[in-house]
C-alpha cells in the first residue's frame, strides 16, 4: 500500500524546496519526489492542489499527563490533539505522576503511545529524583530506554551545584538538557507578571527577573560543564539578549517561544480575571512580546514550542489564585504561526519549517526528516486559506483551557502522515 500525493507546495529548507512537486510513498518512506508522477499499482492518489506539504513537525514541549493525571489528558487524547493541529511527533515533559525520573516509566510512556498514540513520543526525562532537585534521576537506565533530552520542567532546579552536577555526569550521554527558569526565592507565589498590571489587579507578582537569572546562572553553567544548554519557553527582552550573547560566544545555547508568549501580554489579562491566561512563566510586557517577535524573526529563537498544558474545567474554574498554571495549545499552534506571521509577510514558509519541524529535531538529536526519496514519510499537509474559528468543532485533546476559543483564524492542518500511515485524513482523525 502506498500514496501519490500530487500537486502539493512542497517546502523543505533543509533541501532548498519551495515548488508544487508530487511525492510518492511506499511503506514508511518516501521513495520519488518530482513533476507529474504517475500512480504505481495500488498507490491511493490524494490531490493535494493549492495545500503547502512540508517535513513532519514537531513539537518538543508538551505535558502528555500520562502516568498518573489522565483525568486532564492522556498520551490517546493528547497525541490525537497533536494529529489534529499538524504534529508528527512530541515531546512530552517528565512531570507526570510518577514522576518520569527512571527507566521503567520512560518504557511505560513508550509502549502506551506505540498502543494508542496518533503520533511519535520522544519522552524527556528528569534531571533530579522526583523533580526535587538534590539527587540525580536515573539518567543512564532512562537514555538506554529511550529518552531525548533531560528536564526539571515545572519547576525548575534551584541549586546551581546541583545544575553542574547534573550536567556534568549526564553529558556523556550527549542529551541536550533542557531548563525551566525559575528562582522561587524571587518568584514565591507570583501569579502574573509584575507590573502595572499585577498591581491594578491584586494579583502577586512575578518578576521578569524570577526569570533571567536562572538563564544567566544556567548559561554559565554550560560553559562551565561543556554541557548542550536549551532554554525552555523563554519570555523577556532581557533573557532573549543573554542567550544571543551565548550564540554569539559559540555556547551550545538553544532557547524556545511558545505562540502565547509571541501574541499575549499581561495587559490582555483584566477584571475577568480569565484563569486561561494564567500560565507558567507568566504573559510579559507588550515590549518583552516585541522583542521576541524580532528574535523569531532573526534566528536568535530557534523553536516554536506550545508548551501545552491541559487541565479539568473545574481547575480553572477556581479563583485565580487557586487555579493550575497552563493552557491548551498544541492543535492552534500550527494555525496562530500562519495566521499571524507567516499571511502578514513577517515570516516565510521556510522559517516556520525550521522554528516546527527542522531545529526542534536537531535539539533533541531526532533523526530529520526530508522531503527526498529515502526519507521517513513523517510529513505534514496543511491548507493555508482555510478559516475557522477555535473550539466551534470542539477539541480533540481532554481539556479545553485554550486562551484562543472563539477566534478566528486562517490556515489549518488537513492531513498528516506518521511512517507512511495517516493519523490525520482531510481534517479528521484516522
Amino acid at each position: 500500500m502506498g500514496f501519490l500525493l500530487k500537486g502539493a507546495h512542497v517546502v523543505d529548507p533543509a533541501l532548498g524546496i519551495d515548488d508544487v512537486l508530487d511525492v510518492r510513498i511506499e511503506n514508511d518512506r518516501i521513495v520519488e519526489v518530482g513533476s507529474e508522477l504517475a500512480a504505481s499499482d495500488g498507490a491511493e492518489l490524494l490531490d493535494f492542489s493549492g495545500k503547502y506539504l512540508v517535513p513532519g513537525l514537531v513539537d518538543m514541549h508538551v505535558h502528555l499527563r500520562d502516568p498518573g493525571q489522565e483525568y486532564k489528558e492522556d498520551i490517546e487524547s493528547g497525541t490525537r490533539a497533536a494529529a489534529k493541529g499538524g504534529f508528527t511527533g512530541v515531546c512530552s515533559m517528565p512531570n507526570t505522576d510518577p514522576v518520569t525520573d527512571t527507566g521503567s516509566v520512560v518504557s511505560y510512556i513508550l509502549a502506551r503511545a506505540a498502543e494508542v498514540g496518533h503520533c511519535r513520543v520522544y519522552p524527556s526525562g528528569a534531571m533530579t529524583h522526583g523533580l526535587g532537585g538534590e539527587a540525580l534521576s536515573e539518567m543512564g537506565d532512562m537514555v538506554e530506554r529511550g529518552v531525548v533530552a533531560f528536564t526539571d520542567d515545572g519547576r525548575g532546579i534551584q541549586g546551581a551545584g546541583m545544575v553542574r552536577t547534573c550536567m556534568d555526569y549526564g553529558k556523556m550521554f550527549d542529551k541536550v538538557f533542557m531548563s525551566h527558569c525559575q528562582d522561587e526565592s524571587l518568584v514565591g507565589a507570583g501569579q502574573i507578571n509584575e507590573g502595572p498590571v499585577s498591581t491594578k489587579l491584586g494579583l502577586a507578582p512575578w518578576p521578569a527577573e524570577g526569570e533571567e537569572i536562572q538563564i544567566a546562572r544556567d548559561i554559565d553553567m554550560a560553559r562551565l560543564t561543556g554541557a548542550k544548554l536549551h532554554i525552555q519557553h523563554i519570555t523577556t527582552e532581557r533573557g532573549l539578549n543573554l542567550v544571543r550573547a551565548a550564540k554569539q560566544e559559540g555556547l551550545p545555547v538553544t532557547c524556545e517561544v511558545t505562540p502565547h508568549h509571541l501574541l499575549l501580554c499581561d495587559e490582555d489579562i483584566d477584571r475577568t480575571y480569565d484563569t486561561n491566561l494564567k500560565v507558567n512563566p507568566p504573559l510579559r510586557t507588550k515590549a518583552d512580546l516585541a522583542a521576541l517577535r524580532a528574535g523569531l524573526v532573526d534566528g536568535t529563537v530557534d523553536a516554536l514550542v506550545t508548551d501545552h498544558a491541559p487541565h479539568a474545567a473545574w481547575e480553572k474554574a477556581r479563583e485565580f489564585a487557586l487555579a493550575p498554571f497552563g493552557m491548551t495549545g498544541i492543535e492552534t499552534s500550527l494555525a496562530l504561526m500562519l495566521t499571524h506571521f507567516v499571511k502578514p509577510g513577517i515570516i516565510g514558509f521556510d522559517r516556520l519549517v525550521e522554528l516546527m519541524s527542522i531545529v526542534p529535531r536537531r535539539i533533541l538529536g531526532i533523526k530529520q526528516v526530508q522531503i527526498a526519496p529515502g526519507s521517513l514519510a513523517d510529513i505534514t499537509v496543511f491548507d493555508p486559506t482555510v478559516v475557522w474559528t477555535v473550539g466551534a468543532d470542539g477539541y480533540e485533546s481532554k481539556s479545553s483551557n485554550c486562551a484562543f476559543h472563539g477566534r478566528e483564524l486562517t490556515g489549518r492542518a488537513t492531513d498528516v502522515f506518521v511512517g507512511g500511515a495517516m493519523s490525520l485524513r482531510e481534517g479528521s482523525i484516522v
